[in-house]
């Protein structure tokens, strides 16, 4: 039997077959960038040539618009605001952390923010008489918070999905509770109760204090210095996720149990996530509650954790700029929400983009378009034929070119709105049970039914409005673009 040699003219390189399996290589991860879903025409075209930018110079652009918005903006609330949106940002980092490279769903994580706080709070404050210089509470504080964070991780290391959530938020509640009432600890008041820690020093550094307000006005120390702790935990947090640790959280958010057949400490990777994200976000609470001078136990309240959890949702769970940038536009966007004309643009835009998002430009959006419009004209008319209160409620701007199609009434009965409530719930289970032509004819009255317990609803009450319009949006979305804003499309196997 001979044997097969090469050709002495052939290079070792040429030997090597370009194409079907190779020895010591792995194939698919070799080509995991062919299998990757990109966006076709000029869309994935520039949305290619973004990507190849580098992510300091991202960085860079962006941390430097956001230190040039104090100089062109002298209000002090949006300064506040601008404050605010920086430690949105950080929190959204931290719970990213958890959630989009380590997999894991902490619902206890605004827990640690406030574990930050207080810790702060007991030791620079006048209520306990401490003075601890800022250089050293900062970093105690943070350390506590992911020691706090490693021992909630120690019982729960072995749980995962639903269990995991279950005892996270139940530390959360657990939190809380200790928080309203700290003031009868073993005889001691060591929070304060549901009264809180209203008498914290600003920050000082080498016997400088920095000032909360100049001459009433919000002083942008506090912005600049945010922006520091942003762009610090943002690098830091870069080179963790490019590290051998980083690529093991992926691993593990992504199949535990393959990761711990490949020899990873499953469990150790899972307290490092608890505990370094419980850090980032007991740092962002001590820089929050230095300028509020203050800390109460609402603060902690679930509203803002469902808040954190849009904005990683948005911008993409497990992109840090994308993160970031949801942070942003859900911070922003709640700021705008709070002004009823705005709130009740962006209300129907949203609603007309789903829309769209849904049949495209298509016939049948045309259909759902002009049965939406005919069966508001024709609700009001008959509104109107009873009695003339009944649809004098609007007027002025975009609600008064609305008043001539939604019914709003100059006083509704409390029991109409809430049974308008109801039926529009049933006819968005049903909207989205149905298919075909009977979706078509569910569809507009459902639209309409929207339109009206907005604008007699949810117009006046403007605080939960705003979250149900950012709930939209998020839903809308998903429709779109299901992993956010900037998260990765991944090509799953089945």
């Amino acid at each position: 039997m001979s044997e097969w040699l090469p050709p002495e003219t052939e290079s070792p390189e040429e030997a090597v077959p370009t194409t079907g399996p190779a020895v010591g290589r792995d194939e698919w991860v070799a080509r995991e960038g062919e299998r990757r879903v990109s966006r076709a025409g000029w869309a994935g075209t520039v949305e290619e040539r973004l990507r190849r930018v580098p992510w300091w110079a991202w960085l860079t652009l962006f941390v430097a618009a956001g230190s040039l918005m104090p100089l062109f903006e002298s209000s002090g609330y949006v300064r506040l605001v601008g404050f605010n949106t920086v430690i949105y940002m950080m929190l959204a980092l931290g719970l990213n952390l958890v959630v989009g490279w380590g997999g894991l769903l902490d619902l206890g994580y605004l827990a640690f923010f406030g574990v930050g706080s207080y810790v702060y709070a007991i030791f620079d404050s006048a209520k306990f008489g401490y003075h601890v210089p800022s250089i050293l509470i900062i970093p105690a504080a943070t350390i506590v918070g992911a020691l706090v964070g490693l021992l909630v991780g120690l019982p729960s290391r072995r749980l995962s999905g639903d269990y995991l959530a279950i005892v996270t938020l139940f530390f959360l509640e657990l939190f809380e509770t200790v928080a309203t009432n700290g003031n009868q600890i073993f005889g001691h008041d060591i929070t304060g109760g549901s009264f809180g820690i209203s008498t914290v020093f600003p920050l000082s550094f080498a016997g400088h204090t920095l000032a909360v307000q100049h001459n009433g006005i919000f002083a942008v120390s506090y912005y600049y210095l945010a922006i520091v702790m942003f762009l610090i935990v943002y690098v830091a947090l870069f080179f963790v996720n490019n590290s051998r640790t980083g690529r093991a959280w992926r691993s593990l958010r992504e199949d535990p149990l393959a990761a711990e057949v490949m020899g990873m400490p499953v469990n150790w990777l899972k307290l490092m996530s608890f505990a370094t994200g419980a850090g980032v976000a007991a740092l962002a609470g001590t820089i929050s509650t230095a300028l509020n001078a203050s800390v109460y136990p609402l603060n902690f309240s679930p509203v803002v954790l469902i808040t954190i959890y849009a904005m990683v949702i948005l911008g993409g769970s497990g992109s840090q700029p994308g993160v970031v940038i949801g942070a942003f536009l859900v911070s922003v966007l709640l700021q705008v929400l709070q002004d009823p004309g705005q709130a009740r643009v962006l209300f129907y835009l949203v609603i007309a983009f789903g829309v769209i998002a849904a049949y495209r430009v298509s016939v049948r959006l045309a259909i759902v378009a002009a049965s939406t419009a005919v069966f508001g004209i024709a609700a009001h008319a008959i509104a109107a034929s009873f009695h003339h209160s009944w649809v004098d409620g609007a007027h002025g701007g975009l609600a008064g070119v609305l008043a001539n199609w939604v019914v709003v009434p100059e006083q509704l009965t409390p029991w109409v709105g809430q049974v308008a409530y109801l039926f529009l719930l049933v006819g968005m289970l049903c909207a989205t049970q149905l298919r075909g032509r009977l979706r078509l004819v569910a569809l507009p009255p459902t639209l309409y039914l929207a339109a009206f317990v907005w604008e007699n609803e949810m117009i006046p009450n403007p605080g939960p409005a705003r979250y149900i319009v950012l709930g939209l949006l998020l839903i809308v979305l998903m429709i779109v673009r299901p992993n956010g804003l900037l998260g990765e499309r991944r090509v799953e196997i089945n």
